[in-house]
């Protein structure tokens, strides 16, 4: 089987899985951590293009877990995090994982939002070693063994 099309079977399944847990992840910190990390995927390379953030939140929109939040807020808080990244993207890093890092105590939320940045890293059907590497970071962030998500 092709890279793609594990990569494509990965998401889907890992996106299967979020859906299940969906009535679990309702906290405020679930939400800010996963716009923290869908900035981080956008800006994984150092910059956010204008169709790049157009595409993260379209997927965010259209996230069946992330359906728990009303949009505009949604929006609101990832153009926050975009805007942190692109003004300082060292700094603004550093605060999307902290913002990432406050739901390590709660398993199945921090196993989300890896699984959130995985699956929006994958969606273009090229998770890229600069996306693999932000959502390792966070693995740390949240004391997940990257492994256990083949990062």
């Amino acid at each position: 089987m092709a890279l793609w099309d594990r990569l494509k079977d990965s998401a889907t399944l890992m996106q299967g899985q979020l859906v299940a847990k969906k009535n679990e992840l309702k906290s405020g910190a679930f939400r800010d951590a996963s716009m923290a990390m869908c900035a981080l995927v956008a800006a994984a390379d150092g910059s956010i293009d204008a169709s790049e953030r157009q595409r993260v939140a379209a997927l965010i929109a259209t996230n069946e877990v992330l359906r728990n939040f009303p949009a505009d807020d949604l929006q609101s808080r990832f153009n926050d995090c975009c805007h942190k990244l692109t003004a300082d993207f060292d700094f603004g890093k550093v605060s999307m994982l902290q913002t990432i890092g406050k739901v390590a105590k709660k398993p199945t939320e921090a196993r989300a939002v890896i699984q959130i940045g995985i699956v929006i890293g994958g969606a273009d059907g090229d998770f890229d070693k600069t996306e693999r590497a932000v959502v390792r970071e966070a693995c740390f962030a949240l004391g997940i063994n990257p492994a256990e998500f083949d990062l």
